[in-house]
């Protein structure tokens, strides 16, 4: 039996918190992405990785669900919020580990119990299940635009 594609977004999820630990020396200057159009705060990008993974969660549902998907009115990655610009503390770190593996954990279980018949399921004009999963594997690129930070390591 084909291994549940929505265990990479749990993966990735792990992959981003592993970055994330180090974000606890974060001296407070913006981090310019790789693309120089847009700045990035540790808030910043846990927020853009829950986001993410929320946006394709809800697509996955209606996909299933068969109904229209609801459109993407994000701010995005583009607009920096107030409280993006927070201080990085322990707590921080604490509540993004218990809301993103939540969120990963969540959408694992989702394509889990769609099962095995739904996963590679054509769905034109949309991704397929797996896509969708092999996507959300790219959330790690929010993280690596704040990086690995000093050598403060967390709990």
């Amino acid at each position: 039996m084909d291994e549940n594609p929505g265990t990479k977004v749990e993966q990735a999820v792990e992959e981003c918190l592993a970055i994330a630990q180090t974000w606890l020396a974060w001296d407070g200057r913006p981090c310019v992405s790789e693309d120089g159009d847009r700045v990035y705060t540790p808030h910043k990008a846990v927020r853009r990785i829950a986001d993410h993974v929320i946006d394709h969660l809800a697509e996955v549902e209606a996909m299933l669900a068969g109904v229209p998907t609801q459109p993407d009115e994000w701010h995005a990655s583009l607009a920096t919020f107030e409280s993006d610009w927070a201080r990085f503390a322990e707590q921080d770190l604490d509540e993004a580990r218990q809301r993103l593996r939540r969120l990963g954990r969540s959408f694992a279980l989702r394509v889990a119990a769609a099962g095995p018949d739904e996963w590679d399921r054509p769905r034109t004009p949309s991704w397929t299940v797996r896509e969708i999963c092999e996507h959300l594997t790219g959330v790690v690129w929010y993280a690596e635009q704040v990086g690995r930070l000093g050598s403060v390591q967390a709990r």
